[in-house]
Formats: structure tokens, sequence, C-alpha cells
């Protein structure tokens, strides 16, 4: 049986004035049980930082050269953003990465982050730029009440 291995939980953590952070125990248990790295780059869709394993990059890699022309503008586009911004992360011996300066502006983190788990991938957030979009999730989940279809793997 193959061991999984998610990020979760919501976690703040303090962020030193040169831009380090410790990444949760149980994130960096995942990283060292995996690979020695991981990697970071702004979201396209948000004020955050995404994270992940260099793994799941690679999947997001293949996917985006399955669903679109090679030669095309939306491919061009995607790993522009994605894989032309994305960065290699290691963390000390306390556990800690030292983020960029891009990243923390564009996530608009000072001294406080928070780490949002995402399954596969993390996110990094502002503390109160979280808050806020935790709020906005819910009332939208609330509102539209999804319902899953969960295939589930044959035994």
């Amino acid at each position: 049986m193959r061991k999984v291995f998610l990020f979760m939980d919501t976690i703040i953590n303090k962020v030193d004035a040169k831009g380090r952070v410790s990444l949760p125990s149980d994130y960096r248990a995942i990283v060292k049980e995996l690979s020695s790295e991981i990697v970071c780059y702004r979201s396209l869709s948000a004020p955050c930082i995404e994270g992940c394993l260099e793994e799941t990059l690679d999947k997001l890699a293949t996917d985006i050269e399955n669903a679109t022309d090679f030669f095309s503008e939306t491919q061009d586009n995607l790993t522009n953003l994605v894989f032309g911004d994305a960065r290699r992360f290691t963390f000390d011996s306390t556990g800690r990465i030292n983020l960029s300066e891009k990243l923390l502006q564009h996530a608009q983190i000072t001294d406080t982050a928070v780490f949002v788990g995402k399954g596969r991938k993390f996110q990094i957030w502002n503390p109160q730029n979280w808050q806020k979009e935790e709020a906005r999730i819910r009332a939208e989940v609330l509102k539209n009440r999804p319902s899953l279809n969960i295939k589930r793997e044959a035994e």
C-alpha cells in the first residue's frame, strides 16, 4: 500500500527581518521523507505564495503540455508565470527557508506568515489576507453546497 503525504492544517509562523520563516514541522517531515527541498512561486490567482514538492511541479508541467499545444500562447504564458517564477528552497538546520523579497512582496508578508495546507501543495499568506480569503471561501461553499463524487480505487 502506498503511503500518502498531504500538506494539511493552517499554521502561523513568525518571519524574521531577513525573510526567514520556519516551515511547519509536519510540512518539513513530508519534505524530508520525499525530497530535500520545496519549490515556491507567486500564486497566479491570489496574493499568496504557492509551495510544493518538485514532483508536483513535474506533474503540472506534464498536465500543461497535455492540455495545450506545445507552441501555444496559453502554454507559453502558464510556463513563463509558473516555471519562470519558481525557485527551489532548502531549509536550514532550524527548519527555516529564506523567502525572496519578490515572494514576500507579492504575498504582502512582513513579520507573520500563515501556511495553509492544500493536499499536494500549500500556500503561504499574509494573516489578514488569509482571514478575508477564508471567510470568502466559507461563504461561497455554504452558498453553493458542492457535492463530491469520490471514486474509490480498487483494493
